[in-house]
């Protein structure tokens, strides 16, 4: 084969690289970054909603205790119905603390999932006077000035709500793969300048690990009643706020604190199972967005192979390039959210394909109504 049949492979080529290119633009031109350090002279309430957290719940909420720079701190724990002692484990944690308040909370009544309703009810019971929620998942882990920061880059970006992305933590070759996608899907596809200037509630991200809101906002925007059904709160609870008027910004929070959602394959397949089939809007745009990936990520590797075992030169080297610029995009995503580097970017064509393989088996089980996560059900 020639150059002259390197056609289509060429337009994949330029695809990829305008891709890259956009990411590498978010991430040094319009990802907000925070402070290390900060003060603040507003009281703050941080709502910790739990279930079954017994065995991560420690360092998240001994970071809380470590928090410096807001006087006005109250920190507000929900146990959403454990069954694993993890009431127990904040009493003794917490030995006493003042500023800490442990709740239990109700059963979701008709038409609320687990979530949001855990995170209302913190949400009402903040004390009167804090004029900033900040929302936090036992999987994180603070530095002692990230909820003065994180608050204070919300009042700088005059938003109602501010998601300062924590730096993702992985451990096995699973989440290797697929935990590094979070942030690479919103740096690639989603520009972020755009997403705060723009009205529209279809331009919006979110991460519930680390969320932070004006209290104000947060109520003109019907709080998480307005998307009490909806598996993806955090990105719906975004969309309800530009829907009320509000603006929405993300920021780089990997110098404020740590998260290490899954700590086992069985764990993140099911979290990701739980609620991909949320994140396409139906299965035809499910079906399309992944063809789409596979084509421009996972096809060019494969290509390379096939063209160089069959001696056509010229073929190979522009799937070469283009799975390079992918790699690529993957390695300046990794920069921008201080995650891993080598070798792992190299495996971006697989980490798309666990990711499609993912997205099926969420349709599958949400299709037979078999969606559970921490002994509910999704549906």
């Amino acid at each position: 084969m020639s150059w002259a049949d390197t056609g289509p492979l060429g337009v994949l080529a330029v695809l990829v690289a305008a891709l890259t290119l956009h990411s590498h633009v978010n991430a040094t031109r319009w990802l907000r970054r925070t402070p290390r350090r900060g003060t603040l002279d507003e009281p703050v309430s941080v709502l910790l909603p739990l279930r079954d957290e017994a065995d991560r719940l420690t360092p998240c909420l001994r970071s809380l205790l470590d928090q410096r720079g807001v006087p006005g701190l109250e920190i507000l724990v929900l146990d959403d119905g454990s069954t694993d002692g993890t009431a127990e484990v904040v009493r003794r944690v917490a030995a006493g603390d003042p500023r800490v308040r442990l709740l239990t909370g109700a059963p979701p009544p008709a038409g609320w999932l687990g979530k949001p309703y855990a995170c209302q009810q913190l949400a009402d019971a903040a004390a009167p006077d804090s004029t900033a929620l900040v929302f936090v998942d036992a999987d994180v882990v603070l530095r002692p000035y990230a909820v003065a920061s994180a608050v204070g880059a919300l009042r700088t970006a005059r938003a109602a709500l501010l998601t300062p992305y924590p730096r993702i933590v992985t451990g096995s070759v699973g989440e290797r793969l697929v935990q590094p996608l979070l942030q690479w899907t919103w740096l690639t596809f989603l520009p972020l300048r755009l997403m705060e200037r723009s009205p529209r509630p279809s331009l919006a991200a979110a991460g519930g690990q680390f969320l932070v809101l004006d209290r104000a906002g947060y109520r003109h925007a019907g709080g998480h009643a307005s998307v009490r059904d909806r598996i993806l709160e955090d990105v719906e609870l975004s969309r309800a706020v530009k829907r009320s008027g509000g603006r929405i910004a993300l920021a780089d929070g990997s110098a404020l604190a740590d998260c290490r959602m899954y700590v086992s394959w069985a764990e993140l397949r099911d979290g990701y199972t739980k609620s991909l089939w949320a994140s396409f809007g139906s299965p035809l745009g499910a079906a399309a967005v992944l063809a789409l990936l596979l084509l421009l990520y996972t096809v060019p590797p494969l290509v390379t192979v096939v063209a160089a075992v069959a001696g056509a030169g010229p073929p190979a080297l522009v799937a070469l390039v283009a799975y390079l610029l992918g790699v690529a995009g993957r390695l300046v995503t990794a920069r921008a959210s201080g995650g891993r580097r080598w070798p792992d970017v190299l495996a971006h064509p697989l980490s798309v394909a666990l990711l499609g393989w993912l997205t099926l088996r969420s349709y599958h089980l949400r299709r037979r109504r078999r969606l559970f996560w921490r002994g509910r059900p999704v549906l």
